[in-house]
């Protein structure tokens, strides 16, 4: 049986930084970055993009729809 593996885009000009995904994700994989968007708001970044699952949690929580996530199922 397969692994299943993620992969998150984040639409940083979209993002106000409210940080629900990053409290939502059981990897940690998000994390809330010290960079500014074009709006003037500290955007969430992808921290450690291999531990990601693709559970989508970070997606349904997103009150802006800003996160796409991506699943694949690797071969073992």
């Amino acid at each position: 049986m397969g692994k299943i593996r993620g992969a998150i885009v984040v639409n940083t000009d979209r993002c106000k930084g409210c940080g629900l995904c990053v409290e939502s994700c059981p990897q940690d994989v998000i994390a809330r970055g010290k960079r500014v968007n074009v709006h003037g708001y500290p955007f969430v970044e992808v921290v450690k993009g291999d531990a990601c699952i693709g559970c989508a949690s970070c997606a349904i929580v997103c009150p802006d729809g800003c996160i796409t996530v991506y699943r694949k199922k690797m071969e073992e």
